[in-house]
């Protein structure tokens, strides 16, 4: 299987991610662990990166889109991927659709994780209350959301009407909303 996975800030991608990849027996590919990877082990994209992290500004969609696909050009993503933090953008949305359709693959879906962006409000400043996360504020989430929803709703159009998009209900305990995921990707199938 070939899906991605969206959601605002606070919806639980990351840890519905790991659980998706390890029951369809597929690689969760993260571009921040991607990023996080390079950077370690000193590639010279790691050290492009770093640059631009220490810069304290944005990774351009060019390199992201180099490191993705890389990525997914690796032996383990053969059979199938799990993409979580790409594509943000309708460039980046592109990217991918080529790249894919050089390779001769498709999506098979993208599962979006609905959750009231009040509620993720709610979760996130109790999670930076617990955690002591200082920059995590009511302002900072509010733009994180914001952010998130501007430049989020065209994929999720793009992915509407290409009939790929999988809307699953993100509230819930974890066990219930993976569940959920579960059984709209196996009635897709």
């Amino acid at each position: 299987m070939r899906l991605l996975i969206i959601g605002a800030p606070g919806a639980g991608k990351g840890t519905q991610a790991t659980a998706i990849a390890e029951h369809y027996g597929i690689p969760a590919v993260s571009t921040g662990d991607i990023f996080r990877a390079n950077i370690k082990g000193g590639t010279e994209l790691g050290k492009k990166v770093k640059a631009i992290m220490d810069a304290g500004e944005l990774v351009p969609d060019q390199v992201t889109d180099e490191i993705v696909a890389d990525r997914l050009g690796a032996d383990d993503a053969a059979s199938g991927f799990l993409l979580d933090g790409y594509p943000r953008n309708l460039h980046q949305v592109e990217a991918l659709d080529s790249y894919l359709k050089a390779e001769g693959l498709s999506l098979d879906a993208v599962v979006s994780l609905e959750v009231d962006p009040e509620l993720l409000t709610d979760r996130l400043l109790k999670r930076a209350e617990i955690e002591g996360r200082a920059d995590d504020n009511e302002e900072t989430i509010r733009n994180r959301m914001s952010v998130y929803i501007s430049q989020t709703e065209p994929l999720i159009d793009h992915y509407r009407q290409a009939g790929l998009l999988v809307p699953v209900d993100g509230v819930g305990e974890i066990s219930q909303v993976r569940d959920r995921i579960f059984s709209a990707l196996d009635a897709r199938a």
